[in-house]
């Protein structure tokens, strides 16, 4: 629930850049709480060595490329759950790797996804991943048609993000400039070639079809711009509507 969902997140991931869009991501979400970015599995033992065991991660995001070979992968993944017990562990990929999935499954993980598929969903991701044995992206699960037993064959795909059919395509890009990415009205309306005061217009708009499409109980304490994102980038409920993975770039 949000507002009594804390689940401390560790990003261990070669790709600075990768690493910073994460944490951003997952500080829009309270239920989310980065405590710390990695570039190697030194600095995770260094971390869990100087930190109470209070502030150990419950979820580990993990690059698929800190690895070499999908050997080292698993590898990777034993000494993660070694260094951390009962950590939930969670492989982000840049493109499907059979054998990196497989090794995947061999040592356990709890989600083998493909990041340009999960996009801003990765808080919410997370959060849904608590609830099944081993998660996947839509396009991984299609990739497994042909599998009918064990973990690979009961893959949960994460769902997609829920539908909100009153927003244009205007309203959607200037929700994604000014409540996903941070941009002020001016910023965005230098990006969308408008006025900022029709950018803080669509704004308006899109907050209230957002809030229309949601009987969620929010704390309190939640700025409006919190909510906004919350409800962007929330996932449909019911699983069945999931659609096929789209290779279109994010709006």
């Amino acid at each position: 629930m949000i507002g009594k969902t804390n689940l401390k997140v560790l990003v261990l991931d070669t790709d600075y850049y990768a690493r910073q869009a994460i944490n951003s991501y997952l500080a829009w979400d309270r239920r989310t709480r980065v405590v710390h970015l990695a570039e190697t599995m030194e600095s995770v033992v260094e971390y869990v060595r100087r930190v109470p065991e209070t502030e150990w991660p419950d979820v580990v995001l993990l690059d698929a490329q800190a690895a070499n070979t999908p050997e080292e992968l698993a590898e990777l993944v034993k000494h993660i759950e070694d260094t951390i017990p009962h950590v939930m562990t969670l492989v982000l990929d840049r493109k499907l790797n059979m054998d990196a999935l497989r090794a995947c499954v061999k040592a356990r993980v709890n989600g083998y996804l493909l990041r340009d598929e999960l996009r801003i969903r990765i808080a919410w991701a997370i959060v849904w991943a608590q609830e099944h044995d081993f998660v996947v992206t839509q396009s991984v699960k299609d990739a497994l048609k042909d599998e009918f037993e064990g973990r690979l064959f009961r893959a949960r795909v994460v769902p997609d993000r829920r539908v909100y059919p009153e927003l244009t395509e205007r309203i959607r890009q200037a929700l994604q400039l000014c409540v996903v990415e941070g941009m002020s009205a001016e910023l965005a309306a230098d990006e969308m070639g408008i006025s900022p005061h029709t950018v803080r217009s669509y704004i308006k708009q899109g907050y209230r079809i957002l809030e229309a499409y949601d009987d969620t109980v929010y704390p309190p304490d939640m700025s409006p711009q919190e909510r906004a994102f919350m409800r962007f980038t929330a996932l449909v409920e019911d699983e069945k509507n999931v659609q096929p993975a789209s290779n279109a770039p994010e709006p």
